[in-house]
């Protein structure tokens, strides 16, 4: 994939445009998870904490005296943690089920997060905390999530080489449609784990992508801040680059380093190369591309 010719240069890069979070979060390794595009817990904690601020403020909210004592108590950054935790669960299930053949009805990232965040809400004791119509808007607030520094001008700066560069999520696709629009990221292609009726880490999301494309697994290539989404697409076939973020990777120090000094990844983007705009811009400088005229 370098320009030593090692591997022949992808045609697509596909991107992994919805964060993941670790099962094993605990409020005592308080793991600030971002995703490989957006930047999500920033993002959902901040508008939780104004949202709530607001409904405890206004003069026509009608909030019991309980409600008010227990949101006192609420850590929105956590919660918030929660709430991606359930999210992470509720795809590896998914995927397990059909890998296991077992009967799946599809539900989408949207759903999923408005019945998490009612289970949440009921959990904390703060479920009068806003109305019915109120928690749905909120629940949505993952369509709204502000990308990196990078994320924008990298896929600006890859689009212009010649490559196509697609989003690959287990978001739904209204979910990404609506993030795209609001972090102003110019994919050439929209893919959802939705419209191929599995979630990721399942093969068929991977290999489908690459299909839909008209291209083969080793024309195309993951991109993630994420090595177990990266092992998923290597088994298929894919090339692989991964973007180091802050606290972002789920996988012990040891096994991280045996896959780097493997070189396990086709490309390494370090967090030292955010130094000098790094991210995307980083694997938009290391890829040679096809520019255009």
């Amino acid at each position: 994939m370098s320009p030593s010719g090692q591997k022949s240069q992808p045609k697509a890069l596909l991107f992994d445009a919805s964060p993941d979070l670790p099962p094993f979060y605990t409020q005592s390794n308080p793991t600030q998870v971002f995703g490989t595009v957006v930047d999500w817990r920033t993002s959902v904690t901040k508008y939780l904490e104004r949202r709530s601020f607001e409904s405890l403020n206004s003069g026509s909210s009608s909030i019991a005296t309980a409600v008010r004592m227990k949101c006192a108590q609420v850590d929105w950054p956590t919660f918030v943690q929660e709430w991606r935790s359930s999210y992470y669960e509720f795809t590896r299930d998914q995927a397990k089920r059909k890998d296991n053949g077992q009967p799946l009805a599809f539900k989408t990232v949207d759903d999923h997060h408005l019945d998490s965040l009612r289970a949440l809400l009921d959990q904390a004791g703060i479920s009068g905390l806003w109305t019915d119509d109120q928690v749905i808007q909120v629940s949505r607030v993952w369509r709204h999530l502000e990308g990196w520094p990078d994320s924008s001008p990298g896929l600006v700066a890859l689009k212009d080489k010649g490559f196509i560069i697609c989003t690959l999520s287990n978001g739904n696709v209204e979910l990404l449609t609506d993030m795209v629009a609001h972090a102003g990221l110019p994919w050439t292609r929209i893919f959802s784990a939705e419209k191929f009726g599995a979630y990721k880490p399942h093969p068929s999301v991977y290999t489908s992508a690459c299909k839909e494309l008209g291209l083969e697994p080793c024309q195309c290539a993951m991109v993630a801040a994420h090595l177990a989404d990266l092992d998923a697409a290597r088994e298929c076939g894919l090339q692989t680059i991964y973007i180091e973020r802050t606290q972002e990777e789920t996988w012990p120090a040891d096994k991280i380093d045996g896959a780097k000094s493997k070189g396990w990844a086709d490309m390494w983007v370090t967090i030292d190369d955010d130094t000098v705009g790094g991210g995307i811009l980083e694997v938009a400088r290391n890829l040679e591309g096809e520019q255009k005229p």
